[in-house]
């Protein structure tokens, strides 16, 4: 298999699941398309283009997304201070609730990880990624 197919497919699953115990512990309105705005590092403090280029998506698509967040009760988006019409994005308290759930999940997504592959491969996993993470290969 190619490298693209073995990064997106665990990561696929991993969305899943988040979603899924995210709708089990009563996050139940959240659904895929709401992570391209959850992802890390979230969305708190951040303006909407900001949000549009981490996920690839266009201004437009991200602006339905956080409008269905917003209207679900996750974030509130609010103008910058002297900033003409400069939006930013913050979490609600069941935002706040969402993504630490979110840590939780990813925690035992780890843990998982690590029993399954052996703690030493599973370090080196995390580690040869962190390396991808932080080279210009991702640019």
């Amino acid at each position: 298999m190619l490298i693209g197919a073995l990064l997106r497919v665990p990561a696929q699953a991993i969305q899943r699941r988040l979603i899924k115990e995210l709708n089990a512990a009563g996050f139940d309105e959240l659904r895929l398309p709401h992570m391209a705005v959850l992802n890390f590092p979230g969305p708190d403090g951040v303006r909407p283009g900001t949000l549009a280029e981490r996920s690839g998506m266009s201004k437009q698509a991200i602006n339905q997304l956080l409008g269905s967040l917003e209207g679900l009760g996750y974030i509130v988006r609010s103008d910058v201070p002297d900033e003409g019409s400069a939006r930013v994005v913050h979490f609600t308290k069941r935002g706040r609730a969402a993504y630490s759930k979110i840590h939780d999940i990813l925690r035992d997504v780890e843990r998982e990880w690590s029993a399954e592959l052996g703690p030493r491969r599973f370090a080196q996993l995390k580690e040869l990624l962190s390396l991808v993470w932080e080279s210009p290969l991702i640019r």
